[in-house]
């Protein structure tokens, strides 16, 4: 009887509820999506960039880049002086600040599903939660691949060049200037080249490299909040990773946080 009812407990131990981690994954992706596509925006709006393109197309593409994913950029940028292997370099800078926000509001759903699993999580219910929302993520970051291609046009006329070379453009008659004569040609009169010019430059969000890119750093991402919540709950077996790994990287975790709220303030 007695062995009968440990057979059942352990069988009990190891039931993975579905419909709760379903939920909890639901739950730590939409806020963390949230979370990152709401930043994102805000900075766009901000550096006025809803002015050259449509404003969710660019969203989705920072909040790609964010999560480890990469966006090509295509059209005519060499007529601001920019090549096309610098606009890829250029474009493909992470906003930490996006990634920052996305990651601490992942890790606390994550972990606060975990939380209440119990005092010891099995580890095929620690394996389902991590997996359901990774592959949420991911799944995520494909419907941003889809949305996050657009065309931007820029304005040399918007950027406020007249004032440097004296209005118009640089078509006619070159610039005269006292104790030089003509200077037309040179970096006064190429400036007034771009007051006429309007670039179009595309963007795209590459799918494979974004999708491989989500999917490490959401389990990157999760498996550092693993490890430096002291309070979130482990399989048996793991006193070692709680008593000796915990303490050092909930140690730099902190400190890298409160480096950035610093920074912030």
């Amino acid at each position: 009887m007695g062995g009968a009812t440990g057979v059942g407990g352990a069988r009990d131990d190891a039931r993975v509820p579905w419909g709760d981690v379903l939920m909890s994954a639901v739950a730590a992706v939409s806020w963390a999506l949230i979370g990152m596509a709401g930043t994102a925006a805000l900075g766009l709006r901000l550096l006025e960039a809803d002015a050259a393109g449509s404003l969710g197309p660019m969203t989705a593409a920072v909040v790609a880049l964010a999560a480890g994913g990469s966006v090509t950029p295509s059209g005519d940028v060499s007529a601001f002086g920019l090549t096309s292997a610098e606009a890829d370099t250029a474009i493909e800078i992470t906003p930490l600040g996006v990634s920052l926000v996305g990651a601490v509001l992942l890790s606390y759903f994550f972990l606060r599903s975990l939380r209440a699993a119990g005092v010891v999580v099995s580890p095929a219910e620690l394996l389902a939660r991590a997996g359901a929302s990774v592959a949420l993520f991911v799944a995520m970051l494909g419907g941003l691949a889809w949305a996050g291609h657009d065309v931007i046009t820029i304005d040399g006329g918007s950027l406020g060049l007249d004032d440097v070379t004296g209005g118009g453009g640089g078509g006619g008659g070159g610039v005269d200037v006292p104790g030089l004569g003509d200077i037309g040609g040179l970096l006064p009169d190429r400036l007034g080249d771009l007051v006429d010019a309007r670039a179009s430059v595309g963007f795209t969000v590459d799918t494979a490299p974004t999708l491989l890119g989500g999917l490490c750093w959401s389990a990157g991402i999760l498996a550092v909040a693993l490890l430096a919540s002291r309070r979130t709950p482990l399989p048996r077996g793991w006193e070692t990773v709680h008593r000796v790994v915990r303490p050092a990287v909930s140690a730099v975790v902190t400190v890298l946080l409160v480096a950035v709220a610093a920074g912030l303030a």
